[in-house]
């Protein structure tokens, strides 16, 4: 099987998945409906067509650096002169953070993927239009299953945050379970994106650690060498 890493990083990135009214939250990791969006977009696709190819991708991510979650203030005007009202809205964002996902299909699909994030029909972004990313965001495509590609592919972590880590460093996987696994439940996989008529159905995700050498890192008890990275 077939595929597609990317790299997920930028100032600013936004994953929500049950964001209502004046809150719009983020989950600490990619959602799926928001990288299916991404690629949408970067293929042409309007809100109303069909995304069942994309859908039927299986998606994986790992953490490679978890970020932090920062919350912003909106002032949002509605209506026009003596009906004009203005609220206060909450906005979160994962700030700092890399990630790697994995899109695992069939080959021809995610070749014609991979050329379209490389140079895309309408502009992408990281979960918004406002969080576009930064540096290679398509690492490319390998014939490995997903669980194998999300392990191999090298950290991808920056350069500063590595320094600040040890030694040895765990990384979390979070994947669609297979068939016999049991995870967590999320709605995040897109049925419609239609404006009059979005819809998000549930998946099974599943996570486990795996622990990686960082060869940048520092002995735990060498804290100045920490704070010579920082």
């Amino acid at each position: 099987m077939s595929v597609l890493l990317l790299r997920l990083a930028g100032p600013l990135q936004s994953w929500g998945d049950s964001s209502r009214f004046a809150t719009r939250g983020t989950r600490r990791e990619p959602t799926k409906s928001g990288v299916i969006g991404m690629v949408a977009a970067a293929l042409g696709r309007s809100r109303d067509d069909s995304m069942e190819d994309l859908v039927a991708l299986r998606f994986g991510t790992r953490v490679d650096q978890p970020g932090t979650v920062v919350r912003d203030f909106h002032t949002v005007l509605t209506g026009t002169g003596k009906a004009a009202n203005s609220a206060l809205t909450e906005r979160f964002y994962v700030a700092d953070a890399v990630f790697v996902v994995g899109l695992e299909g069939d080959s021809a699909l995610l070749d014609e993927v991979r050329n379209a994030l490389n140079d895309p029909t309408f502009i992408i972004g990281l979960g918004r239009r406002s969080c576009p990313p930064t540096g290679q965001l398509v690492l490319g495509v390998v014939e490995q299953p997903l669980d194998d590609a999300l392990v191999n592919v090298p950290w991808q972590a920056s350069d500063w945050y590595q320094r600040r880590q040890p030694r040895e460093v765990l990384l979390e996987i979070l994947k669609e379970s297979e068939p016999g696994e049991h995870g967590t439940t999320q709605r995040d996989v897109p049925i419609s994106f239609s404006r009059s008529h979005r819809q998000y159905g549930w998946r099974q995700v599943v996570s486990h650690h795996i622990q990686i050498a960082n060869p940048n890192g520092h002995d735990r008890d060498d804290w100045f060498a920490a704070l010579e990275g920082a």
